[in-house]
């Protein structure tokens, strides 16, 4: 597209992509200039046109000569911007948005393949018809959100179940966008170094709420205390009791858990091979969603019984070995101690995992009394350290305590768990779920839990 079709300007030049990440930019971009959370893009601008910029949008004026515009909301002229680039009228679409501190990936997951001819934006990429895609956040910045719409447009689909962060919420990604249906799985605290305090994380997720269509749904987990006094005209709740949708049973039938949910005196017997309650939680949501939503009930409840594991998410890995292997992106106190629940019963628990770099302190220290309460053996190790030292942090985790094995270089650890699991033991793998990368410093680099694990055994065998 040429660039005086996209802005005001003389230049008549071919403009090959949007971005306001100077390392992202190549020959022919136009560069916003935003101010991020951890980092103010303004002072990149130099590195933006050394990689090839042509253009540049800023809210402050610069102190030399290079074709630019200045503007007053420069979050909003980037939404504006790229909706005209993508070509993109977010009217076409059917958004279901899904929030939450743990549950949003496998809500969100399961939703897009209960929905027919829907597309997935979240945690694990963007999924089309099949396919999946890597994206850069939770929720994607802004020029790669809309090119993944465009992406959504192109393949003729008109529904988009999107995974929507506290923080896109808080630095406005996704203010324009209208949803059709939001969920709510539960809010117990997380990115407090983002949010500052809990108060303010909360009214982040709970700013989702002026998104919704005038006519659209909301559905709350009302076992989830923070989530009880939400009001809305339209709002469906489900928990054990006092909901609209009520679980009224939990059982286990071989590798299967058996949901059955009442709702206006009618009953639905739900067959899932998600383990864990925290899993029941999601398949209910995100039934729930797909009944509001105009889908056939039997046909859901078809689709859920044969649902594969969801990417990163409690999945069991299967390389022959006798005993279990759980790979999960579990990195929250609750998320945590509800994956450490579901395993206790095993005759051994392994867990490794670390803490996150440059995130909330406050939090490492429970997380490393859980893990050593709840598993019988314990190993700390990195996980996306960035500029903070790994010792530090598992010092932060362990306190005074001695009962714990130490090992920084996070492909060793895991070999070392691999190494010492007994038959019939269960070995979590926590925190990174099935990231491709290993965040040190300012740099990403190619890191995977599961290529690991995979080498381990195409080695041994």
């Amino acid at each position: 597209m040429k660039l005086n079709k996209l802005i005001e300007t003389d230049l008549d030049i071919s403009v090959k992509g949007i971005v306001d990440d100077s390392r992202l930019v190549k020959s022919g971009y136009i560069f916003v200039a935003t101010r991020g959370f951890n980092v103010d893009h303004f002072n990149h601008i130099k590195d933006a046109i050394d990689n090839g910029a042509v253009f540049l949008i800023v809210d402050r004026e610069i102190d030399f000569s290079f074709p630019h515009i200045l503007v007053d909301d420069i979050n909003n002229y980037y939404k504006e911007l790229c909706l005209k680039y993508y070509d993109i009228n977010l009217d076409e679409f059917n958004f279901i948005g899904i929030t939450g501190t743990d549950g949003k990936t496998t809500t969100a997951t399961i939703i897009s393949r209960l929905i027919e001819n829907s597309a997935y934006i979240g945690t694990n990429g963007l999924t089309i018809n099949g396919k999946t895609i890597s994206t850069s956040n939770t929720t994607p910045c802004i020029s790669e959100l809309y090119s993944d719409l465009r992406r959504i447009k192109d393949a003729g689909i008109k529904t988009v179940v999107m995974e929507v962060s506290s923080e896109a919420l808080l630095h406005n990604r996704v203010d324009n966008i209208k949803f059709d249906i939001v969920g709510f799985t539960n809010i117990t605290g997380d990115h407090l170094n983002v949010h500052g305090d809990f108060k303010n994380y909360l009214e982040s997720k709970l700013k989702l709420l002026n998104l919704v269509k005038e006519n659209g749904y909301v559905v709350v987990n009302n076992d989830d205390i923070n989530l009880r006094k939400i009001k809305y005209k339209n709002i469906y709740s489900f928990g054990k009791k006092n909901a609209n949708f009520i679980i009224k049973n939990i059982s286990f039938m071989g590798e299967n858990v058996i949901i059955n949910i009442e709702y206006k005196d009618i009953n639905y017997s739900i067959k899932s091979p998600l383990k864990g309650e925290y899993n029941v939680y999601n398949v209910v949501m995100a039934f729930i969603i797909g009944k509001l939503y105009g889908e056939n009930v039997n046909i859901m409840i078809n689709k859920i019984e044969s649902l594969k594991p969801i990417s990163g998410r409690c999945e069991f890995l299967d390389f022959g070995q006798d005993f279990d292997i759980i790979l999960d992106y579990a990195h929250t106190i609750n998320g945590i101690s509800s994956i450490l629940d579901t395993f206790r019963d095993h005759d051994t628990l392994i867990t490794v995992t670390g803490c996150a770099g440059g995130r909330e302190h406050k939090k490492r220290s429970v997380i490393g009394k859980m893990i050593m309460d709840k598993s019988d053996i314990s190993i700390f190790t990195m996980d996306d350290p960035r500029y903070e030292s790994v010792d530090s942090i598992i010092d932060e985790m362990v306190g005074q305590n001695t009962d714990y094995i130490r090992i920084v270089d996070r492909e060793e650890a895991i070999n070392y768990a691999l190494d010492i699991a007994p038959p019939n033991s269960a070995l979590l793998i926590l925190g990174k779920g099935r990231d491709e990368y290993m965040a040190i410093k300012d740099k990403k680099y190619k890191y995977s839990d599961y290529e690991v694990i995979k080498k381990y055994f195409e080695n041994r065998f």
